[in-house]
């Protein structure tokens, strides 16, 4: 049984920081996948950022240069460092795990990030 627990979410002001924490229990967390959506009021829910077990990472467009996703496999934690915060990044933050295809994804329960202008 997969269990991700999120964590770090809050309120910030543009241009700050925050940094998500996503604690993962069950085996085989080193050479999982593992990312973040988010997903904000009226929106579609959107991959946030990936690493491989390998630590290949992919970022959406939108957060590119600013986000940086990583991963603490001996804690079998994975981050997500937030920097340059604007307001339209204000959304419910999920830390995901990928499944073996065609299941997805496990989730998280989701913490908040609010960014104030």
């Amino acid at each position: 049984q997969v269990q991700l627990v999120e964590s770090g979410g809050g309120l910030v002001q543009a241009g700050g920081s925050l940094r998500l924490s996503c604690a993962a229990s069950g085996s085989t967390f080193n050479i999982a996948t593992m990312g973040w959506y988010r997903q904000a009021p009226g929106k579609q829910r959107e991959l946030v950022a990936k690493i491989s077990g390998t630590g290949s990472t992919n970022y959406a467009d939108s957060v590119k240069g600013r986000f940086t996703i990583s991963r603490e496999n001996a804690k079998n934690t994975v981050y997500l460092q937030m920097n340059s915060l604007k307001p339209e990044d204000t959304a419910v933050y999920y830390c995901v795990r990928e499944r073996a295809p065609p299941l997805g994804y496990y989730w998280g329960q989701g913490t908040q990030v609010t960014v104030s202008s």
